[in-house]
């Protein structure tokens, strides 16, 4: 299934202490973070545990999941702390005027 681009949110929407989370589907939610000025986007559950990302502690370019305390490094979804060891998925950004686009291919 090839890409397309879906609208997000806006920019203002996005600080660099609270990552958003966006629906892209009923099952699926994606987590978009901002790190100085550009924009970022992971999927949102925890590859460890059953954990909404977007609501862990992001310092700098690192995610950390609410539950349990393992990290991502936010622009390659690379683990960067135990207990996770497998890489969260990253997704492709742009912007356009003040909106936040992201590549999803509906997987």
């Amino acid at each position: 299934m090839s890409n397309k681009w879906i609208k997000t949110c806006n920019k203002s929407d996005v600080s660099e202490e609270e990552p958003y989370c966006f629906a892209v589907s009923a099952e699926k939610n994606i987590a978009i973070y901002k790190l100085d000025e550009e924009f970022f986007c992971t999927d949102d559950l925890c590859t460890h545990g059953n954990a909404s990302l977007s609501e862990g502690f992001q310092d700098e370019g690192i995610i950390e999941c609410p539950f349990h305390g393992g990290a991502f490094n936010i622009r390659t979804g690379e683990p960067t702390s135990y207990p996770c060891i497998n890489a969260i998925r990253t997704y492709s950004v742009k912007i356009e005027g003040d909106t936040i686009m992201v590549a999803y291919d509906g997987e």
